[in-house]
């Protein structure tokens, strides 16, 4: 179990992980009740394959007035399918293997596990297949994870993570898994 609260303490995120040599399977919900915007909740199910590719995500978010289910797997070919309950589609998204949810600092140790980024030294820039929190809208971005160092004798490694303009140094552990995202979250 992990579980992250936002650096001003109106968010919560908790995940059951269930770790496999590169894959993962991970059960998890977050609770948002930012001062100026609507609260959510959402939760989300992933599995992520022995190569270390998100396969499927299934994420339910809610608001006060209204709830959103999604759905995206990633087929053998490359493409993401995507479901919304009421519609679907079909995308490349630029060769994408990674899905970033919005606000989760989980997901950010998708492609750092699946790149190796916390055990030795990378540095890539991804497309990456974006899910904004409540919309659920889905979008490509390219972000980059540079190794700034690895594992050291407290089992830690720093990775910087970038998109667009945004920046941060993320802590991790020797699993990959953020221990602390600065402005967005620390792992209790």
């Amino acid at each position: 179990m992990f579980t992250w609260q936002s650096s001003d303490g109106r968010a919560l995120e908790s995940a059951r992980v269930l770790f496999g040599a590169t894959g993962l399977r991970a059960l998890g919900r977050a609770v948002h009740a930012p001062l100026d915007e609507p609260a959510f909740t959402a939760s989300y199910r992933l599995f992520v394959d022995d190569q270390g590719v998100l396969a499927r995500l299934s994420v339910t978010s809610a608001t006060e007035d209204r709830e959103r289910n999604l759905t995206l797997n990633h087929t053998e070919d490359g493409y993401w399918m995507l479901d919304t309950g009421s519609g679907g589609g079909r995308s490349e998204f630029d060769g994408a293997l990674d899905v970033d949810l919005h606000y989760s600092p989980l997901f950010n140790a998708l492609p750092i596990r699946r790149m190796g980024l916390h055990r030795q030294t990378g540095d890539r820039e991804v497309p990456m297949v974006f899910v904004t929190l409540p919309t659920l809208r889905v979008e490509l971005v390219k972000q980059r994870y540079r190794t700034v160092s690895p594992l050291d004798e407290q089992r830690r490694s720093v990775v910087h993570f970038s998109s667009e303009t945004f920046h941060a140094d993320l802590v991790v552990d020797a699993d990959g898994m953020v221990l602390d995202y600065p402005g967005l979250a620390t792992r209790l």
